[in-house]
């Protein structure tokens, strides 16, 4: 509306002008060399302004036509960028549906038409991953850490190419190289912070920590959490070298972490050896409400030197029943009662606590009920039927991580690298074999089974003596399921053997036969048993201890300097 008011008003006042100009009487003499015209004031005026308009066209049409080549190629430079922004979308877009031969069409259609565009280089990277050509791909994304807009892309490009390739020091120094050019990396301090832990370098994995916190990459309890994993890898560590610095980094833990099971039983041992007795208990019971442990139920028997072993049952009782009947935890306390039982030579009451897990026993069950056989009457038959059904039992809670199992706690996992991913909790079950569903047994396993002959023993004369063993009895199959082994004899004497003279009774006849008794008649047939194998994802225990990739791949000195120069180095430069 005020534009329309406007328009309106300068016409009016354009409209009295020309009427004013129109009323004006004179002329206008204007004299050039021999000619003279002398026009009224209205035509003057309107001549000038019709010289102005002609003016204004002529020097339009001049500037149109100097500029024009210029826009003709600037014109170009659009459409051919146009064109190259919409290869980068389509090839992008090939990407995700994972349209190999498309992807690679786009990637030469975009770096052709806009090869200094950012996403161009992105999209010839990830086309040539697609396609498995690393090389390619690292020239892309080497190219991309040149370039001061894409350097930390570029170098992101390079960290997971270098892992691809199993490089872990190669990763490690382009990470540290991105840390540098971004702090707030999440990625780059993943990657130096699980470095540094699996290279022992507790203190650079700290100060990687404090700036996780700085740059809100982590929150408040994660940090103290992870510190306190960190502390007491470092305390580990140092038990046996620098117990001050050791006795330090635990009790720091330990307030930051109380249920973490290795600080509370380090820190336990601590306070144990300063005569602080109650207060390396409470450490001890605290960690056990949240997460019971055999490590914990150890070290809080042991937390008063010199006890006698039924002083040590008493006490692992007191801490069991901290657990209630219906937690998880709470066979962790009766199997700890059990293991203090038979140190304590109390074999009632470690068969009455193991009673009600007989029948479907994990191995740590069948492993003590083996070892109550052989400390109380030193039945070796009974033992090794415990022990061969320890083989086949189920499998215990372990320190777990990524389906990495491992005999002891470690800060970082070393499948991943994350820290704190240890957890006690049973591993991965195990899968069906395509070899077959049953154990066949051979003539070695027989043999290795074998029971050793009977020994003679004096004993005192019983209400219910033990009917002894034939000496010359025929073969007879073998059952290798322990309850109905023990519980029946596989072979009924014909007459018994007379009583030797210098013994009263004489053993009973051991579950597994002697070598000498092996025959070939068919076995009875073994139940079903399902192989224990390995999972898929469960890249298991090396045989030959833990070992350090990270230190076993660091090269020369030269390849692992810091800043460009060790890059460079590194990629050969």
């Amino acid at each position: 509306m005020l534009r329309i008011v406007l328009f309106l008003v300068l016409i009016a006042l354009a409209g009295a002008g020309a009427a004013w100009v129109a009323e004006q009487p004179g002329e206008v003499v204007m004299t050039w060399g021999g000619w003279r015209a002398s026009p009224t004031i209205p035509a003057f005026v309107l001549l000038l302004g019709v010289f102005a308009v002609a003016v204004v066209l002529l020097w339009s049409i001049l500037t149109t036509l100097w500029r024009t080549p210029g826009r003709l190629r600037r014109r170009s430079r659009e459409k051919r960028h146009a064109r190259g922004r919409h290869a980068i979308t389509h090839g992008l877009l090939a990407i995700g549906h994972g349209d190999t031969a498309l992807a690679r069409r786009h990637a030469d259609t975009a770096r052709r038409l806009a090869g200094n565009d950012p996403l161009a280089l992105l999209l010839h990277a990830q086309s040539a991953q697609l396609e498995g050509n690393r090389d390619e791909a690292q020239r892309a994304f080497r190219a991309m850490a040149e370039r001061e807009d894409t350097r930390l892309l570029g170098l992101r490009g390079l960290f997971i190419e270098a892992q691809r390739a199993d490089d872990a020091v190669g990763a490690v120094m382009i990470a540290e190289e991105a840390i540098k050019l971004s702090p707030s990396s999440t990625w780059a301090s993943h990657a130096v912070l699980g470095f540094r832990c699996a290279r022992g370098d507790w203190s650079g994995a700290l100060a990687i920590l404090d700036s996780n916190l700085s740059a809100g990459l982590i929150d408040k309890q994660a940090y103290r959490r992870q510190r306190g994993v960190l502390l007491t890898a470092r305390a580990l560590e140092l038990e046996t070298m620098d117990r001050d610095v050791a006795r330090e980094s635990v009790m720091e833990a330990i307030k930051l972490a109380p249920t973490l099971v290795p600080a509370a039983v380090l820190a336990a041992k601590f306070e144990s050896e300063a005569h602080q007795v109650r207060r390396a208990m409470k450490l001890v019971e605290a960690a056990w409400l949240a997460n019971p442990h055999p490590d914990l139920a150890d070290a809080y028997a042991h937390v008063k030197l010199g006890d006698s072993a039924r002083q040590r049952l008493q006490r692992v009782e007191t801490l069991a029943a901290k657990t209630p009947a219906d937690k998880a935890g709470h066979v962790e306390g009766q199997l700890a009662i059990a293991r203090a039982a038979i140190d304590a030579s109390e074999f009632a009451r470690a068969r009455a606590v193991l009673a009600p897990y007989v029948n479907d026993p994990t191995q740590r069950v069948a492993l003590l009920m083996a070892e109550i056989e052989r400390t109380e009457h030193g039945d070796g038959g009974r033992a090794r039927a415990w022990t061969l059904r320890a083989v086949r039992a189920r499998h215990d809670p372990a320190w777990t991580a990524d389906g990495y199992v491992s005999d002891r706690w470690r800060p970082v996992s070393p499948v991943t690298g994350r820290l704190d991913a240890f957890q006690w909790q049973t591993p991965v079950a195990s899968l069906p074999s395509d070899r077959g569903t049953t154990i066949e047994s051979s003539a070695f396993e027989e043999a290795m089974l074998a029971a050793p002959p009977p020994k003679r023993v004096t004993a005192a004369p019983s209400d219910n003596p033990v009917e002894p063993a034939s000496a010359a009895s025929t073969p007879a199959a073998q059952d290798n399921s322990p309850l109905a082994a023990l519980e029946e004899p596989a072979v009924t004497p014909a007459e018994p053997a007379p009583a030797p003279a210098e013994s009263s009774s004489v053993a009973a006849t051991p579950v597994f036969r002697t070598r000498a008794d092996l025959g070939k008649a068919a076995s009875a047939p073994i139940s079903a048993v399902l192989p224990i194998v390995r999972a898929p994802d469960d890249p298991g225990i090396d045989d030959e201890g833990p070992s350090d990739e990270f230190t076993e791949q660091i090269g020369t000195p030269k390849a692992q300097a810091g800043g460009w120069r060790g890059f460079w180095s590194r990629w050969g430069a």
